[in-house]
């Protein structure tokens, strides 16, 4: 699929923008922009592509898709019937992070929905929310301005405080990988970032570090939870999702431009990680 930018530009003397969407399909364009959107699924079903994420979904879904993150709903075959009289609905807000502005966030009443804000660049999934959010959700567009505003953090609060979530791209999406905040470490991402479609080893990326690599091992697995093995394959396999959304290459080339050297090798790490073959990821990926 060819990624689209998509202009979601809040109009003048608006903070944020909510629209109660009503359509026979929802727009079938793989697209990304820099507003976070937050989504509540009215009526419909299908297929649900965010990062490197594909699931089928329903009514009654909610989901916040972070900045520059490429998503797309795409409705089952039945909707784009001549003789269909089904209806896609959604309630679709779309804000900036910093819609209030810079320093907003930073207060300490808000630190939940600061790191609400900052988990969504992967795409989260709210699971079991109370019938009383939705209904916030579903309120908003009725609302004038002030009381609009009210309700939205009343809305992002209840959600920031909602522990039943699932996160759904993955951490090795690479164009979308969110910075370290420790200066050492950044260094040695952007190391592993700008080189891991060679074959980089455990040594060279420890004297980054300028550790040595028993020492760097541990720190990286107590760091991220995974080895720096693990950690690469996810980094390769997660920009492998990338071309294999957004260009025309073969599995082949994929495979050599992804920092493997041998096939067999890649189809067995990418199936370790996505839980499927990237010949069927290609295939669902281009069914439009």
């Amino acid at each position: 699929m060819k990624l689209h930018f998509l202009d979601r530009t809040i109009i003048e003397n608006n903070s944020f923008a909510i629209k109660e969407n009503s359509y026979p399909y929802f727009l079938r364009i793989w697209h990304y922009h820099p507003e976070l959107e937050l989504v509540y699924i009215k009526k419909s079903t299908g297929t649900r592509f965010i990062g490197d994420s594909i699931e089928r979904f329903s009514e009654g879904e909610v989901i916040l898709i972070g900045p520059n993150l490429p998503h797309m709903w795409l409705n089952d075959k039945k909707y784009f019937s001549d003789s269909s009289n089904l209806v896609a609905e959604a309630y679709a807000i779309h804000f900036k992070k910093d819609f209030l502005g810079k320093e907003f966030l930073n207060a300490p009443e808000l630190k939940n929905v600061s790191d609400l804000i900052e988990t969504s660049i992967l795409g989260i999934k709210f699971v079991g929310l109370d019938h009383k959010v939705i209904a916030l959700i579903k309120e908003l567009p009725k609302k004038r301005s002030f009381e609009k505003l009210i309700q939205f953090l009343e809305i992002l609060n209840s959600l920031a405080n909602h522990t039943e979530r699932v996160l759904l791209s993955s951490k090795g999406y690479l164009s979308f990988f969110k910075k370290s905040y420790n200066i050492n470490r950044d260094r040695v991402l952007q190391y592993i970032f700008n080189n891991f479609n060679r074959s980089i080893t455990l040594v060279e990326v420890a004297a980054i570090a300028n550790m040595n690599p028993t020492a760097f091992s541990r720190y990286f697995k107590k760091t991220h939870r995974k080895s720096f093995k693990e950690y690469l394959n996810e980094i390769r396999v997660g920009y492998a999702c990338k071309l294999l959304t957004e260009n025309d290459y073969n599995i082949t080339r994929i495979c050599y431009e992804s920092g493997y050297n041998s096939v067999s090798n890649f189809n067995r790490q990418f199936k370790k990680i996505m839980g499927i073959p990237p010949s069927e990821y290609l295939r669902q990926h281009r069914i439009i």
